[in-house]
């Protein structure tokens, strides 16, 4: 792959990234509940380490890390998609971010099985995962303090 097209798909990565700091960091300003607050500026964080990651990739100088399968408690499969609004519950912020970071997980898992870069496929293949460990961090949380309740 050339170092243009290359470049292409990582600011586009990139854009992503950002999507989801601006997204997470808005809902954060937007709650009432410092808890409800936290959650989402700490989702922010991981969502720009990520974009700094994607920043410092280079071309033909991807990082190689272990690669392993995430479970999936498929939590997120059976909730409605949920707006954000100033005062949502803790049951809504986390099905929020079950949905994105479900979403983002697909979105790598796709570029990383429509590339036939083998750096970039492990690129995406490590984000798709991140996205995958955080999903199921989430569903932890829900299947928690949610399901364990109702």
């Amino acid at each position: 792959m050339d170092t243009v097209r290359f470049r292409e798909i990582i600011d586009f990565a990139i854009r992503k990234e950002q999507e989801a700091v601006d997204a997470y960091t808005a809902a954060g300003e937007m709650v009432k509940r410092s808890n409800v607050r936290q959650m989402f500026l700490d989702l922010a964080r991981q969502e720009e380490a990520h974009k700094k990651r994607l920043e410092g990739v280079e071309h033909g100088k991807v990082e190689s890390a272990h690669i392993a399968s995430v479970p999936d408690l498929k939590i997120a499969d059976f909730t409605d998609n949920v707006d954000v609004t100033p005062g949502m519950d803790y049951q809504d912020v986390l099905i929020v971010a079950m949905k994105r970071e479900e979403r983002a997980h697909n979105l790598y898992a796709s570029l990383a099985s429509n590339t036939s870069d083998d750096g970039l496929k492990r690129l995406f293949e490590m984000l798709s995962q991140e996205e995958a460990r955080h999903k199921l961090a989430l569903e932890k949380e829900y299947d928690d303090h949610v399901l364990s309740s109702n």
